[in-house]
């Protein structure tokens, strides 16, 4: 409790680097999924390639990309720039997958209805398919969000401060407080990230908590 009070500062400080470097890559890895995803549900064609090929992404060792993408990007390997890059490459990994099957579970009665009423493809895609999808790409963005929280601790042995900077820490003098302290703001970090996209699934989907009260 002692190395707590005494280095709220510096905790507060690293669970905010980990914040961004979890969160920012999880938003822009949305972004890129959704395209990625409504390619591989419209084209059949397209989904073995891109699932199986950004499914394979995924199994890249964290540790080796931090190292390898310095090099491939030109940045430094300190540079914070390396992890949010290697966080994107992975929630696109886990993300497109989703974002088709979601789009797929859409009923095609569904489909057929807003087309009868004048949707065009874009403004259907927007406005009725990925509404309905929504509950199929949340439960894949609680998972990609644990699994950032995660995944970005290990950046801290090439020397990235976040807080897998106390592990490294605790490890390096022998001292299990840092170690401690680590681990349960991780977990906090990690629920508090779920229970903010459950809450923002629950508000773009009304239509749900009226179907459970019915």
């Amino acid at each position: 409790m002692s190395y707590f009070t005494s280095h709220l500062s510096d905790i507060a400080t690293l669970l905010g680097r980990h914040l961004y470097l979890a969160v920012l890559p999880l938003l822009i890895g949305l972004l890129i999924a959704l395209p990625l995803g409504w390619l591989a549900r419209r084209y059949s064609w397209l989904y073995p390639p891109l699932i199986i090929g950004t499914g394979l992404l995924y199994t890249l060792p964290s540790l080796a990309l931090f190292i390898l993408l310095p090099g491939l990007l030109g940045t430094q390997i300190l540079d914070p720039f390396n992890v949010l890059v290697a966080m994107t490459v992975y929630t696109v990994a886990l993300l497109v997958r989703t974002v088709a099957d979601g789009l797929g579970a859409v009923p095609v009665e569904v489909q057929m209805s807003a087309t009868a009423m004048g949707y065009k493809p874009l403004a259907r895609l927007v406005r009725v398919e990925l509404p309905l999808a929504v509950p199929v790409i949340a439960a894949g963005l609680r998972v990609a969000a644990v699994s950032n929280v995660s995944i970005v601790s290990v950046a801290a042995i090439i020397g990235v401060s976040q807080l897998g900077s106390l592990f490294t820490d605790g490890f390096n003098r022998n001292f299990l407080d840092p170690i401690v302290i680590g681990i349960v703001a991780c977990v906090v970090l990690a629920l508090v990230l779920d229970l903010t996209i459950v809450g923002l699934t629950r508000v773009l989907t009304p239509w749900q908590r009226l179907r459970v009260a019915s």
